[in-house]
């Protein structure tokens, strides 16, 4: 068989072909010991462990190489069956540079990321197998695993490594990519769990069988019948049985297996105890003739057992698919019509769009460059963030940010929202050391295993010394199956992210939902000025210096047009005509100073008078108070004037700054200058902290001081700016007016008009809180009733098998329930209730306000 990798020589002893099936030493049958198949008569065989075929033994060997033998301690028989080898040079079709900018998610010509679907992925050991990947060949990086989808997403350096060997080695390991080009266009639906579904039929099939053989006892058939049934009917159910043990509860007995070899305790242990104590406690009464067995009880346990699952698994893909494709991703592009320009959504973005994008804008779609200076920052999808440079005709992936002036694309492939929501939960932007409320229910959930098993086992001694072993049996079977810790893993998922839902339509766009739990134990509010408190009015824009005709005009526009800042756009809009909009070139912004470029060979700089003054322009005396909202021209190093624009407080702002200073220390970071501090003391109160002439890395550093500290902060700020005071804090919202530039750093995206309503979302993530709190409450009270009655052994396993997967389904349906009902009235319904505020000293002066 070929690898796809060069290896040192195997240090095992040569394998050989047997002339038994010797019995492997950690499963103790003559299985496959990497895919659990029949090994036959003559298996292939290498220290002392048993092979189906030279296929499974080469990716033994491969996996014994390269270190990774604890991937045989996560599953018993953990690997997939290599049905053949793979084939010199099967995959050279994917190295057609052609076909691969169809079907590389990314390319720079050195570090490459593709998407394999995967369908033999089935367990936790193939995600921990498929996470190594970097560990069996040179070349390869960071390898993600989505389970739910059977997707596996790899980056690689093209010069080490081939895109047909990547293919290789994954089928060589079993993982054999399924490659369907004429689906490559096309959004996909979550998967089918096919298994899943057979084995909900074997049971349903054997226990409704087993029922219709069990009805002479149900009826009181007299003793003679009786026996006569029984001798009849008993076997034949323990034949139906047999399937249900073997197929449709395999998935219990391996979990429990793993959780035994790993030395942890998971769900799937009481339960396996559970269904074997019942299986034998029947098997034992049918063959010595002592009774019917409870083998109906035993196949509709498994069978409600696996419907409480299938429920689980379709609510969980639901949840996953509303996040990939429902606007958990809110990004808007300005697309180019024969009228004009208009702002769509990515949704309706279709292959032959012509889009504008302009500086920190985020490339929707695989596109083609068509005019402008393209200098894509990959950051987000790579990690690294030096600028590629793109001339016009070439390859644009999705996911990089244009860095440089406006430019225009052509979108060649549909967008992937999944995609690109993957891309704002990379794991560069995580934030690994914040606690989360999954991992205290992990930890709860393990030591109320543990608890189970312990009743279970008391509660069995007890009967069995007080009347025997059935009654013992029954109740032990009993405790083990009514406890539910399913239902207490539940809760959060399924109220954060109903609640993570239900904020996306009020325009909250939250990267995933454990974000809420961030927002919810928020204690400090930090704010931004400029995008995010102000907003630019409509009304007409004031230009003090020397009037600019209508060359200098467009060329202004030019240099405008080409940020999304929002003073940019409203020099832009103001000075739009019917004059084309000359070429700029050699584009720069500078974070929170201006912009800069060259247009029709002339010089242009937009920006704050400090920044200008520090590139060497001489600046008039400005006796203006206001000089700090201003925005100062020059060109070909000339000092021209300034724009005055009318930056004003967005409506409603007044009041909602008032309720949140009672609930939540309150800091105000701006990059202004300290003249409009008596305007922001009134509105923000004597207790808030007001910092001015604050850089982007001063941001960082007050954000940096505040956890220090001990405070759980919530940054709400300009979403490129601040980036770095956004990565910083405990949950960083980015306000954007356009949602077309973005920072992955952030959290979550408000849009502008939603910063009024901060409180009522703070208040609502609270709410959220408390129904997880109570789902967990409700979730608790049914186990402590349920076990209680179960150790009495007044409840059938049947029974108990019907009120675990209820359980499960009541604390969904009230989690998403209670969620939904909690968010009927968050944003009110008219804007007027926003606006309908009692004006405050600081917002009767509407004097314009600093940027």
């Amino acid at each position: 068989m070929q690898t796809a990798i060069e290896r040192e020589p195997v240090s095992h002893p040569q394998p050989f072909r047997a002339e038994g099936p010797p019995l492997n030493p950690s499963t103790g049958t003559t299985g496959c010991f990497h895919c659990g198949a029949d090994c036959g008569p003559h298996p292939w065989s290498s220290d002392a462990r048993s092979f189906c075929c030279q296929g499974c033994l080469t990716v033994y060997e491969l996996l014994h190489t390269n270190g990774l033998e604890h991937f045989y301690n996560l599953e018993t028989s953990a690997g997939v069956r290599v049905p053949e080898p793979s084939r010199q040079g099967e995959y050279a079709f994917l190295d057609d540079p052609e076909l691969q900018r169809q079907f590389l998610d990314f390319s720079d010509g050195r570090i490459g990321r593709v998407t394999f679907q995967a369908p033999a992925i089935h367990c936790v050991a193939c995600v921990w197998l498929l996470e190594n990947l970097f560990r069996l060949r040179d070349g390869i990086g960071q390898s993600r695993v989505n389970f739910s989808r059977k997707e596996v997403a790899i980056t690689f350096e093209t010069a080490k490594i081939r895109l047909s060997a990547l293919a290789a080695l994954l089928k060589s390991i079993g993982y054999k990519p399924e490659l369907s080009f004429s689906d490559l266009n096309k959004t996909s639906n979550p998967p089918v769990d096919r298994r899943l579904q057979a084995q909900l039929g074997v049971a349903g099939f054997a226990f409704g069988n087993i029922m219709l053989l069990s009805l002479p006892g149900y009826l009181g058939f007299d003793s003679a019948s009786a026996s006569t049934f029984q001798s009849l009917f008993g076997p034949v159910s323990l034949l139906l049985s047999l399937p249900v043990l073997g197929f449709s509860a395999a998935d219990y007995i391996r979990g429990a297996l793993t959780s035994l070899r790993q030395r942890t305790v998971t769900i799937d242990l009481p339960l396996t105890l559970g269904i074997v104590a019942l299986y034998l406690q029947s098997l034992v009464e049918i063959l010595a003739q002592r009774g019917p067995g409870y083998l109906d009880s035993f196949a509709g346990l498994i069978f409600f057992l696996l419907c409480g699952k299938l429920f689980q698994r379709k609510t969980f893909d639901r949840l996953s698919f509303d996040r990939d494709y429902r606007s958990f991703f809110p990004l808007s592009v300005v697309r180019k019509t024969a009228s004009g320009e208009e702002s769509i959504s990515i949704s309706r973005v279709t292959v032959g769009d012509r889009l504008m994008l302009r500086h920190g804008e985020l490339i929707p779609a695989d596109s083609q460059l068509i005019s402008g200076q393209a200098l894509i920052d990959y950051s987000f999808v790579t990690g690294e963030s030096k600028p590629l440079p793109r001339d016009p005709g070439e390859h644009l992936y999705a996911g990089g940010r244009q860095t440089a002036g406006a430019i225009e694309v052509e979108v060649r492939k549909p967008v992937s929202e999944s995609y690109l929501t993957s891309l704002w939960n990379n794991g560069l932007f995580q934030k690994q050391d914040r606690p989360t409320l999954q991992s205290l229910t992990d930890r709860f959930s393990r030591h109320f295993v543990t608890a189970v098993i312990t009743t279970a086992a008391a509660s069995a001694g007890f009967w069995w010394l007080a009347q025997g072993p059935d009654r013992a049996v029954a109740a032990f079977s009993a405790v083990l199956i009514v406890a539910c810790p399913c239902a207490l893993a539940l809760s959060a998922p399924f109220a954060l992210g109903t609640a993570q839902r239900i904020l996306a339509g009020r325009q909250v766009y939250l990267k995933n939902p454990q974000i809420i739990e961030a927002l919810a134990a928020t204690d400090m509010l930090v704010f931004d000025k400029t995008g995010t408190l102000t907003a630019p009015s409509d009304g007409a824009l004031p230009f003090e210096g020397i009037p600019l005709s209508d060359h200098e005009s467009a060329l202004v526009r030019s240099l405008a047009s080409q940020s999304t800042h929002p003073h940019a756009l409203r020099v832009a809009t103001a000075l739009s005509g019917n004059s084309r909009i000359p070429e700029c070139t050699g584009f720069l912004e500078t974070a929170g100073c201006g912009i800069e470029g060259t247009v029709n060979g002339t010089a242009v700089l937009l920006g704050s008078r400090t920044w200008l003054q520090s590139t060497g322009i001489l600046l008039p005396e400005l006796p203006t108070p206001t000089e700090a909202s201003t925005v100062c021209l020059a060109m070909n190093g000339v000092y021209r004037g300034r724009f005055l624009p009318d930056t004003q407080l967005r409506p409603g702002l007044g009041r909602s700054i008032e309720e949140l200073g009672k609930r939540y220390p309150l800091a105000l970071l701006s990059g202004d200058t300290e003249n409009e501090q008596d305007r922001f003391r009134c509105l923000f109160g004597p207790a808030a902290t007001l910092q001015f002439n604050q850089s982007p890395h001063d941001k960082l550093n007050f954000i940096r001081q505040l956890r220090a500290s001990g405070r759980t902060v919530a940054m709400i700020g300009d979403g490129l700016n601040d980036s770095g005071a956004l990565k910083e804090s405990d949950a960083g919202i980015a306000v954007l007016e356009k949602i077309g530039a973005f920072s992955p750093a952030s959290d979550g995206i408000l849009v502008g008009s939603m910063v009024p309503h901060l409180g009522a979302v703070l208040r609502y993530c609270k709410a959220t809180m408390r129904v997880v709190r109570w789902s967990f409450a409700i979730s608790c009270a049914y186990n402590l009733i349920g076990i209680s009655f179960a150790a009495q052994a007044v409840l059938s396993p049947l029974i108990c098998a019907v009120l675990m997967p209820l359980s499960s389904i009541t604390v969904v349906a009230f989690a998403c329930a209670t969620t939904r009902w909690l968010g009927r009235n968050l944003v009110p319904e008219s804007a007027d209730a926003a606006t309908n505020t009692r004006p405050t000293a600081a917002l009767a002066d509407h004097s314009p306000l600093p940027a």
